[in-house]
């Protein structure tokens, strides 16, 4: 078996408002799968920071897949652009399974760039510190899956 090399980062910090924000739209969205994007700077591998969340549609309305609404998806390619921002987060949620990318997230990971994000509203996920939900981060390229560690900013 062959194993890939970690194409970085290794970490990244993840602001307490925008983590707040995926998890009250998981919540608000449960028992469907919620999505969104974090908007950075600058890729996450290539340092760059994230900036903002942004919670959109998810057109599939299904409890076990997301699919962002394309007018959604849309109008923030339009407006980072505009702003010279990147997607640098992917976010959705796991409403009954771990914060870990299923084979379909795998297979729909068409952002190289970007980190996965995913956030875990099974209870028995949750952080054992302090109780909150699950949230853990991936690099997904070529379908070979990197867990990016996810500092509380």
């Amino acid at each position: 078996m062959v194993v890939s090399r970690h194409p970085g980062p290794a970490s990244v910090t993840i602001p307490g408002t925008i983590r707040a924000a995926i998890v009250v739209q998981a919540r608000a969205e449960d028992p469907n799968e919620s999505c969104g994007l974090i908007i950075g700077d600058r890729s996450a591998a290539d340092g760059g920071a994230a900036l903002r969340y942004e919670p959109l549609r998810n057109l599939a309305a299904s409890p076990y897949l997301y699919e962002i609404h394309p007018d959604d998806l849309y109008r923030l390619t339009i407006g980072t652009d505009e702003a010279d921002e990147v997607f640098w987060g992917i976010v959705h949620s796991h409403t009954h399974t771990p914060a870990r990318p299923s084979p379909t997230d795998i297979h729909q990971a068409f952002y190289p760039d970007a980190l996965y994000i995913l956030v875990s509203l099974d209870p028995s996920e949750a952080d054992p510190s302090d109780g909150n939900e699950s949230l853990r981060a991936w690099r997904i390229i070529d379908g070979d899956v990197h867990e990016v560690e996810v500092a509380r900013g």
